[in-house]
């Protein structure tokens, strides 16, 4: 297996944020998250490069993997491990053929359907579990998504929306192995206690 996908198997707690701070990342990965998505929808080229390289250098110094989000077009200068696709995003045939078979590549997944049909993708999103202001207007799948994802996908998955050290725990119970999080470190005062504190719930989790 190569060190990106080994990594991907080990990872546990994953951060989806636009543009923000070196100390915050810092903190954030210190913290123990493991993946770090930029996500920066309306920015220019110019600008998501910018911000995309400084991501995958801090990423690098902590052993973190880092994603772009919806630019696969942008990953190889940027530095990054992969691409994340949405599914109105470039088709995940399309973005392998751009990004040949050792970078990453991720899928949004909101239906048993979508995890099925989830071929070529490395890794999926599953959610959003809880409504969240980051998806306006896609509605929660809750636990029963989650559940079905923990039978049925055949490559890593991680639970999305709404996630904080308050519901992890339930997240976990319901099969999950890996969250991603947005507003749960980026709204956070200490953001590395935070992480800490979704990552003790892996491990209640997993017991």
């Amino acid at each position: 297996m190569d060190p990106r996908r080994e990594r991907l198997l080990h990872a546990r707690l994953y951060l989806v944020c636009e543009r923000r701070s070196e100390r915050f990342l810092g903190e954030a990965l210190r913290g123990g998250v493991d993946v770090v998505q930029l996500r920066m929808k309306d920015a220019g080229d110019d600008e998501a490069l910018d911000a995309a390289r400084v991501f995958a250098r801090v990423c690098r110094e902590h052993g973190a993997l880092f994603i772009l989000n919806d630019r696969p077009d942008l990953v190889q200068a940027a530095n990054a491990d992969g691409v994340h696709l949405g599914q109105d995003d470039a088709p995940v045939e399309v973005a392998r053929q751009a990004l040949g078979s050792e970078l990453l590549i991720g899928l949004s997944t909101h239906t048993p359907e979508q995890i099925d049909g989830a071929a070529g993708a490395d890794y999926i999103g599953v959610g959003p579990v809880h409504a969240t202001p980051t998806k306006p207007g896609r509605p929660a799948v809750g636990l029963e998504l989650v559940r079905y994802a923990a039978a049925h996908a055949t490559v890593p998955f991680f639970a999305i929306g709404g996630i904080d050290p308050g519901n992890a725990g339930a997240v976990y119970a319901a099969g999950a192995e890996r969250v991603a999080v947005v507003r749960a470190l980026t709204e956070a005062d200490e953001p590395e206690l935070a992480a800490r504190a979704l990552r003790e719930e892996v491990q209640v989790g997993s017991t």
